[in-house]
């Protein structure tokens, strides 16, 4: 038998959490002695514990723990939840991580204001395009992670489509954004993932839209170098320029994103374009 200072020392666990857990009847000393008082346990209880830590891991609170051991929950089934639970926290992991680079991104460029360079936008003519296009629901700017997580996939699966419809791509892929609101405070977005197609004859079950992006007669263009999560950054300069040289956006009234070089995997490297309608004042 161990005592309960070695047996929380093994278990990886404090000598007052198993001292609470004898006293809620979710993990008795396997003896006590009657004159010293002090707890004893044993090296098959060992298990007991684990099972009891596993579950507090899963997010159950120790009366939900008492039930679930009461109804001797079985090895598979913990196994299981415990991985959905580890996929759940590394979802978790990475959306934090997106956000933390988001705010060190909002930091750099309040370091920059007051200097932030707009001689690099330029005003251009973008014709009408014919593009293969799919698009997605994202819950809103205020979360990257959604329109990150529902935009990505539409590229390959597009691009998978319009291979079965032997429907070239012409140029860069485009993605854009509108709001699509379903009621007062919602503030959902769709996403938008595009191939130029050019004047290519496409099936009538391709399995994705064909449309036809309007022409812009001038447009607020900059290239944006490094990840999308920093975007903002190259928008807000290109405001900045409109407000500074008497222009204003008009419609269709979204940035265009045209995705000019995208190593995969490197995303410091990537070359984006983006275009604001504008007109002059």
């Amino acid at each position: 038998m161990f005592s309960i200072g070695e047996f929380a020392g093994l278990g990886r666990v404090s000598v007052r959490m198993l001292r609470h857990y004898d006293a809620i009847g979710l993990l008795r000393p396997a003896h006590v002695d009657p004159h010293s008082g002090y707890r004893f346990y044993t090296a098959a209880q060992l298990r007991l514990l684990n099972r009891v830590t596993a579950l507090k891991d899963l997010g159950f609170s120790l009366q939900q723990v008492q039930t679930l051991i009461d109804e001797k929950i079985g090895t598979s089934e913990l196994w299981g939840m415990l991985r959905l639970r580890r996929a759940e926290l590394e979802a978790q992991r990475a959306h934090d991580t997106a956000r933390l680079a988001q705010v060190d991104a909002r930091l750099r460029m309040i370091e920059s204001e007051g200097h932030m360079d707009t001689g690099d936008v330029v005003v251009k003519k973008i014709p009408a395009t014919r593009v293969a296009m799919l698009e997605a629901i994202a819950t809103s700017y205020d979360d990257p992670s959604s329109i990150t997580e529902n935009l990505t996939p539409l590229y390959p699966r597009l691009m998978e489509l319009m291979e079965q419809s032997k429907v070239p791509m012409t140029a860069a892929p485009i993605a854009y954004y509108r709001a699509a609101p379903t009621g007062p405070g919602d503030e959902t977005i769709t996403v938008h993932a595009a191939f130029p197609i050019g004047d290519a004859e496409v099936p009538g079950n391709a399995g994705f839209q064909v449309i036809t992006l309007p022409a812009i007669e001038e447009a607020a263009s900059a290239m944006h170098y490094g990840s999308m999560s920093e975007a903002f950054r190259t928008g807000q300069k290109i405001a900045n320029w409109i407000d500074d040289n008497g222009y204003r956006a008009v419609e269709p009234g979204y940035a265009v994103e045209v995705y000019l070089d995208c190593p995969p995997g490197d995303f410091d490297k990537w070359v984006t374009e983006l275009q604001v309608p504008v007109k002059s004042n």
